[in-house]
């Protein structure tokens, strides 16, 4: 059964691909790229971003924004959704800048929601929190110099921690002081 799954792995498709022309590669591609809408993004974002096309986040962004602030309605709140949307960007591009954008504004657009609406429940909290650990990790040890790229809108976002419940406000206060002190040591 090993033998059998190794056979099937990546090392068997590459196989297969390096003898391949351009247009058989092309072709593969396009039938890859008619087959899902995650395909099609996937690809779209790869060659926007490698472009130079600063654009493309923001279709990600609005993806986010989205589930918290629908243009009509009341925000359904899938935040399973609006994380896919963070994954799918960073798995597209590569580009860790764009994803630390789309962690923030995830955080924040979640934290203005709880102002606008009051306090919700832990599993959102929660998700906010892992998100917020998560960017909090990739500017600390992945890319410090990203951090004043992001200071002011993090500053910003802990101006707006006071009152949230579900030790959300407290835990946002403590990512900001590891960002200060860590990336900036601004402050302790």
């Amino acid at each position: 059964m090993t033998s059998e799954k190794k056979s099937s792995g990546w090392s068997s498709i590459r196989r297969h691909l390096d003898v391949q022309s351009k247009p058989a590669l092309l072709a593969l591609v396009k039938d890859l790229y008619d087959a899902s809408s995650t395909n099609r993004n996937f690809l779209h974002a790869r060659v926007q971003v490698e472009a130079g096309d600063g654009t493309v986040v923001e279709k990600y962004r609005r993806t986010i924004v989205e589930q918290f602030y629908p243009q009509r309605g009341f925000g359904k709140l899938k935040l399973a959704e609006a994380r896919k949307a963070i994954r799918d960007y960073h798995r597209a591009t590569g580009d860790l800048t764009g994803t630390i954008d789309l962690m923030l504004t995830y955080v924040e657009t979640g934290t203005q929601f709880t102002r606008d609406f009051g306090d919700i429940n832990e599993a959102y909290y929660n998700s906010l929190e892992s998100v917020l650990r998560e960017m909090t990790q990739l500017l600390r040890k992945e890319e410090p110099a990203l951090y004043p790229q992001f200071r002011e809108r993090i500053l910003q976002l802990e101006a707006h921690a006071d009152y949230i419940g579900w030790g959300y406000g407290d835990a946002l206060r403590e990512h900001v002081r590891m960002l200060e002190a860590g990336v900036s040591g601004k402050r302790k």
